[in-house]
């Protein structure tokens, strides 16, 4: 069983970055799809925003992210992270990391079996 926590969350002005980090303990994330979603305020579904493969050589953007915002893994440290560049008030939401054993990026929040209990980010001046 793999416990995943995130953390790096906070309340940024618009332009401004954040790092999230995604932490896993219990066994090796090594073989796992990981994946960060987000649930804006008022939303009752959690939207997808990047996937990365085992290995770190694949990765996938939702497309309003793609640009400001990169993922990415250190499995030596069991952890997976996501650095947001120029961050606007629409990326306002509680972000979460998912896992899921497998090869193939995954897009959907159903296709992921673990999930932390997320981190609140806030963008506003």
């Amino acid at each position: 069983q793999v416990l995943l926590v995130e953390s790096g969350g906070g309340l940024v002005q618009p332009g401004g970055s954040l790092k999230l980090a995604c932490a896993a303990s219990g066994r090796t994330i090594s073989g796992d799809v990981m994946g960060w979603f987000r649930q804006a305020p008022g939303e009752h579904r959690r939207r997808f925003v990047a996937s990365i493969s085992p290995s770190g050589g694949n990765t996938h953007y939702t497309d309003s992210v793609k640009g400001r915002f990169t993922i990415s893994r250190d499995n030596a440290k069991n952890t997976a992270y996501l650095q947001m560049n120029d961050l606007i008030p629409e990326d306002t939401a509680v972000y979460y990391c998912a896992g899921h054993r497998g090869l193939s990026l995954l897009l959907h929040a159903d296709e992921y079996n673990t999930w932390g209990l997320g981190t609140q980010v806030t963008v506003s001046s």
